[in-house]
């Protein structure tokens, strides 16, 4: 997403220049929009699933993919050590603007030499991972960011029902080019600029555990939500 399209949209926002939202374009579906107004929700307006993972927060947190900041200032807020990350430097220019003190606008997988408690990953952020294939790459960057007793708070969607086929004998129909179901080709466009299309990975509890578990982690279900949706903690075996 080399235009920032999300970063120009969030600094809009903030500036109170908004006139509308994000709307995407999907390999699954017909186009949709993010509202902006999401990005910028309150504690009380979180799912409670993120609530969750954000009351199972400890020690010294990353926030990977903060966008507009909305999990890190409460961690913040809470007496939390937070780092908010983003490769968008629009979406760290808005983190900063809204107080954030703890930012980096890096690339998850460039990060060296720094250990954390908790690595958050929430809105799906495990689906920067875009490929299944790119999985255990991703696992293993979480390892090196991790302290021997940190942990891992993410969540991602089951979504399978997406193929489920119209025919009378029911089944899932899954395009042949597709290497798993949860991958998913997206773009972004605002104010009649579109951004070049990125992979994003939805990945089931029960591929993410096993993968886990090959690469060294413990994985539990912290919370099944109500539209095939999870919150699961990893931590190190």
């Amino acid at each position: 997403m080399s235009k920032d399209i999300l970063g120009k949209a969030l600094l809009d926002y903030l500036k109170l220049e908004y006139t509308e939202d994000i709307v995407t374009q999907s390999t699954l579906d017909e186009a949709d929009v993010l509202p902006l107004s999401y990005m910028f929700r309150n504690f009380e307006q979180m799912p409670y699933l993120e609530q969750t993972a954000l009351k199972n927060c400890k020690g010294t947190v990353l926030d990977i993919g903060c966008g507009a900041g909305s999990h890190s200032l409460y961690l913040q807020d809470k007496g939390f050590l937070v780092t908010g990350l983003d490769k968008s430097p629009g979406a760290i220019e808005v983190c900063k603007e809204r107080g954030l003190l703890k930012t980096l606008n890096n690339n998850f997988l460039n990060l060296r030499d720094q250990k954390y408690d908790t690595l958050l990953m929430l809105m799906n952020g495990i689906g920067i991972a875009g490929k299944l294939k790119n999985l255990d790459q991703y696992l293993n960057q979480m390892k090196k960011l991790l302290h021997s007793n940190g942990q891992v708070l993410l969540d991602s969607s089951d979504i399978l029902y997406m193929y489920e086929s119209d025919d009378e004998d029911g089944g899932y129909w899954i395009p042949q080019d597709v290497d798993y179901y949860g991958e998913v080709t997206f773009t972004m466009s605002y104010k009649n600029e579109d951004s070049e299309p990125f992979d994003w990975l939805y990945v089931d509890f029960n591929t993410l555990k096993r993968a886990a578990s090959f690469n060294g982690f413990e994985c539990e279900m912290l919370i099944q939500g109500p539209n095939d949706d999870y919150l699961a903690r990893l931590t190190l075996m």
